[in-house]
């Protein structure tokens, strides 16, 4: 749970929190991807009505969030070289003339495509006040894109902590 939300609860009561209204998150092409990746996670979790009217909204969820794929390369090069070489200056004479040669030569050229997403997000109260924010990044999923991890990993620790804080329900 977050040092605020923490100290928040030590001062006043467990914010009442109904509509959640997710606002357009900053940060590239790709954070209009995140933010429906995110109200798809959101929903699943059920802990609150997502509304598309952010008048009607109780808080709304803001933040950044990134999705890179880029490509990694790698090069390296190892030689090694041996020469030498042997003869006679006398004129006349049949001395052997002798030479030696050796080489060894290795590269490597690694290119990995990477993907990878983070999110930095945080519920505002309709004060204005910062009640709960989380950063959370991937580099995928074994069944899943980055930002698609990421969206569930903001939805995951978000359901981990209002259940720490809210009262259970009978």
């Amino acid at each position: 749970m977050t040092f605020l939300l923490w100290m928040m609860l030590a001062v006043e009561p467990v914010p009442v929190i109904h509509r959640v209204y997710v606002d357009r998150l900053t940060g590239g092409e790709t954070a209009a991807q995140m933010r429906d990746l995110v109200i798809a996670s959101l929903q699943a979790t059920k802990l609150f009505v997502l509304t598309e009217n952010e008048e009607r909204a109780d808080a709304t969820l803001k933040g950044a969030a990134e999705d890179l794929i880029y490509t990694d390369t790698f090069q390296a090069s190892d030689r090694l070289n041996v020469r030498g070489s042997a003869g006679s200056s006398a004129r006349g004479s049949s001395t052997p003339r002798v030479s030696l040669g050796a080489g060894e030569s290795e590269s490597t050229d690694i290119k990995e495509r990477k993907h990878e997403a983070i999110a930095t997000v945080r519920l505002v109260n309709k004060d204005g006040d910062v009640i709960w924010s989380t950063i959370q990044e991937s580099n995928g999923a074994k069944f899943r894109g980055a930002s698609a991890d990421v969206a569930d990993k903001i939805a995951r620790q978000l359901t981990i902590d209002w259940n720490k804080i809210t009262p259970k329900r009978d």
